[in-house]
């Protein structure tokens, strides 16, 4: 039986659902009703579950692809939605009546009424017993509280990136991988914290999609203050541009120039320097 990739949750989980029954079969972009370890909840069909899809994600959740969301189920997920934010206000009502150092982002609704997910941001640990309690006995079903990062607040709420299309986050990815400035400047990109932050205030993490590649590019130029000969004599290499595979260098006579990688040949290797400059910096 053909299995689905299902994203579904307000946090985007990508998980792997069987059909209910074989005669089912489901298209890219069907709004679909599943059965999670959560409960009864909403998804939408991305495709069939390749063998490749299940490698690069490991081990994703798994559940039952019941059906096709139909016009009443629509209609509830919209009321569920509406309810979630009146949810919300008492959430936050009994927060400030129990004065709890707590920061509400986003409530969840699972559409089959098994749970509320209640999101926050915290800086120490919070004891939310009794809140919890007030909800049960208000809402009548299980709460769950779940702590969350600046990074996953954008995930929940965030939409556009400065790109013009959705947020990675709320996307494709499906964890959140560790960004550095190393990756920044090792691309060249602007080191203005305005410029390389995402809507989590944190460095956008497309800085990493292509590091890997700028590293074994790099790894095949001669390292800053290595001695090189070319047509011009020996020099020393003082910059690179690591796409273009050239490195600027600096002669004898004090003459710079930027020659591609098949024009010199390395007389002297130095040891690689940490952030060692770029080509236009040394320029500048």
């Amino acid at each position: 039986m053909e299995r689905y990739f299902v994203r579904y949750g307000a946090n985007r989980i990508l998980g792997v659902f069987s059909p209910d029954s074989e005669n089912q079969s489901f298209a890219r972009g069907d709004q679909v009703i599943i059965r999670t370890d959560r409960g009864l909840e909403t998804g939408e069909v991305l495709g069939p579950a390749t063998e490749h899809g299940m490698a690069l994600l490991g081990a994703p959740p798994e559940g039952r692809l019941l059906r096709q969301m139909t016009a009443d189920d629509q209609r509830e997920a919209v009321r569920i939605r509406q309810q979630a934010k009146e949810e919300i206000q008492v959430c936050q009502r009994h927060v400030q009546e129990l004065g709890l150092k707590m920061e509400l982002v986003d409530v969840e609704h699972i559409f089959g009424g098994e749970r509320i997910i209640v999101f926050y941001l915290a800086e120490q640990r919070v004891d939310f017993r009794e809140l919890v309690r007030r909800l049960a006995a208000e809402f009548h079903t299980r709460i769950e509280m779940r702590q969350i990062g600046v990074r996953d607040e954008a995930k929940l709420l965030g939409d556009y990136g400065d790109c013009g299309k959705p947020l990675c986050c709320n996307a494709h990815l499906t964890a959140m991988p560790p960004v550095s400035m190393k990756m920044a400047k090792l691309q060249k990109a602007t080191l203005d914290p305005a410029k390389i932050s995402g809507r989590c205030g944190r460095l956008k993490c497309c800085l990493r999609y292509e590091f890997e590649q700028y590293e074994e590019l790099l790894d095949q130029l001669p390292p800053v203050g290595s001695e090189v000969d070319g047509k011009d004599g020996r020099a020393k290499v003082i910059g690179h541009e690591i796409l273009a595979q050239k490195v600027l260098i600096e002669t004898q006579d004090r003459v710079r120039k930027l020659v591609p990688l098949d024009q010199i040949r390395v007389v002297e290797k130095a040891a690689p320097v940490e952030d060692s400059p770029t080509a236009d910096e040394k320029l500048e």
